[in-house]
């Protein structure tokens, strides 16, 4: 029972991350100038606007299911490259949007947890498992989305320090990079989700650390 539960609290913070982590990255690319984002109807908390069925919703609850880290993906934000101020490093900053607001309710939630005790089980085993999954889903997402690997947001980012040459290779990698990135998560499921566990908790123990724990 305690199982099902934990499924729908997942797919509820899984769709509170996703929306929040879309939004941003339409914010940012608004901000430098690009309204294709908004033109789209994605500056909007409507996650019906955001989501993937797959990617947003039925690989997370498969892989929390499964004991698996969470993490997932959304249908990518429209943004026209040519309008963003900036070029390639306002790209990289579009890019860097969505992973570091995962960061952000992650470090916040961690924050909130701790200092109220929800982490140690003071509101209550649903309390901790609230908690605990909200930020574990949100720092997966983070690590999962800063993979560099076309057309995943970490792509972006190491694309405007990349040489012409390797921008081209990725340019033509873009739309098919989804499938490498399915096949990656298909394949090398059990590696890919220990360095997944590895990256979260180095994270978080950043977090106890900076609180002094």
């Amino acid at each position: 029972m305690l199982k099902l539960l934990g499924g729908v609290i997942v797919v509820g913070i899984i769709i509170i991350s996703m929306v929040l982590h879309e939004l941003a990255h339409g914010w940012v690319a608004y901000k430098l100038g690009d309204d294709t984002a908004k033109e789209d109807g994605r500056l909007t908390l409507n996650p019906l606007k955001h989501l993937d069925p797959f990617m947003s919703v039925i690989l997370p609850v498969l892989l929390y299911l499964s004991g698996g880290v969470v993490f997932g993906g959304a249908k990518p934000v429209p943004v026209n490259f040519s309008r963003v101020k900036g070029g390639v490093w306002g790209m990289a900053l579009v890019a860097l949007a969505g992973p570091m607001t995962n960061f952000l309710l992650a470090f916040g939630g961690f924050l909130v947890g701790y200092y109220m005790g929800v982490l140690d089980g003071a509101a209550g085993a649903i309390g901790q498992l609230i908690g605990v999954e909200f930020i574990i889903v949100n720092l997966g997402f983070m690590v999962f989305n800063l993979l560099p690997l076309p057309p995943l947001d970490g792509s972006r980012v190491i694309y405007a320090v990349m040489p012409d040459g390797v921008r081209s290779m990725m340019d033509s990698l873009e739309k098919v990079g989804l499938v490498f990135v399915y096949i990656l998560i298909v394949l090398g499921g059990r590696v890919f989700t220990v360095l997944m566990s590895g990256a979260i908790t180095g994270i978080l123990n950043g977090f106890y650390w900076i609180v002094g724990a």
